[in-house]
C-alpha cells in the first residue's frame, strides 16, 4: 500500500512539476527553466540526503556505471514534458507520457531487462496498455470535436464582424456623398 500512496503522490508531483515548469518557460525559455527546475533540485535534495544517508555521495558500491546517467534522462524529462504542456496542454502531453511510461516499463518487465525479473506477458496485459491508448485517443478526439465546434463559433463571429465593418463603411461612404 506505501508502494501505491508514493505512486500517487509522484504522479501529482510530475503533473504539477510539468505545469508550473511550461508556465515558467514562457518567461525564461526552456533551456533556462530546464537549468533553474534541475539546479533547485539538486539545492533541496542534498541537505535532505546529508542528514539522511550519513554516507559520502560518491560511495556507489557495486552500481553498474551506465545507470549513473539516470540523471542525463532527467534533463530530457523535465524539457520534452515541459515543451509538450506548453503545446499541446498538460492532460494530453501527460496522458502520452504516462503511456510512453507504461509500455517502456512492460518491456523492461516482460524482458527481464536491467536486473529485473522476467514476468509473464499476458492478454490481460496487452488488453490494459491497448485500453489506456484508446482512452487517451477518445480524448484527444473529444477535444478536436468540441475545439472545432469553437472553431466553427469564432469563424461565425469573425465573419459577422467583417459584415459589420463592411455595412458601417459603406453607411459613412453613403452619408459622406449626401
Amino acid at each position: 500500500m506505501t508502494g501505491v500512496l508514493l505512486a500517487v503522490i509522484a504522479g501529482i508531483l510530475i503533473s504539477l512539476q510539468n505545469v508550473f515548469n511550461a508556465r515558467v518557460s514562457e518567461k525564461t525559455g526552456p533551456w533556462a527553466t530546464t537549468s533553474l527546475v534541475l539546479g533547485l533540485g539538486l539545492v533541496c535534495s542534498l541537505p535532505v540526503f546529508y542528514s539522511i544517508e550519513k554516507k559520502s555521495i560518491l560511495e556507489f558500491g557495486n552500481v553498474n556505471p551506465v545507470f549513473l546517467f539516470g540523471g542525463v534522462f532527467g534533463v530530457g524529462i523535465v524539457f520534452f514534458l515541459m515543451r509538450g504542456v506548453t503545446l499541446i496542454g498538460p492532460a494530453y502531453a501527460i496522458s502520452i507520457a504516462l503511456i510512453s511510461q507504461i509500455v517502456i516499463a512492460f518491456i523492461i518487465n516482460t524482458g527481464g531487462w536491467f536486473g529485473f525479473e522476467a514476468a509473464a506477458l499476458s492478454w490481460q496485459k496487452l488488453l490494459g496498455i491497448t485500453l489506456l491508448i484508446g482512452g487517451v485517443l477518445v480524448y484527444k478526439l473529444e477535444k478536436q470535436t468540441s475545439g472545432n465546434e469553437h472553431e466553427q463559433e469564432a469563424g461565425k463571429t469573425a465573419s459577422f464582424k467583417r459584415k459589420q465593418a463592411s455595412y458601417s463603411a459603406r453607411q459613412g461612404f453613403y452619408q459622406e456623398r449626401s
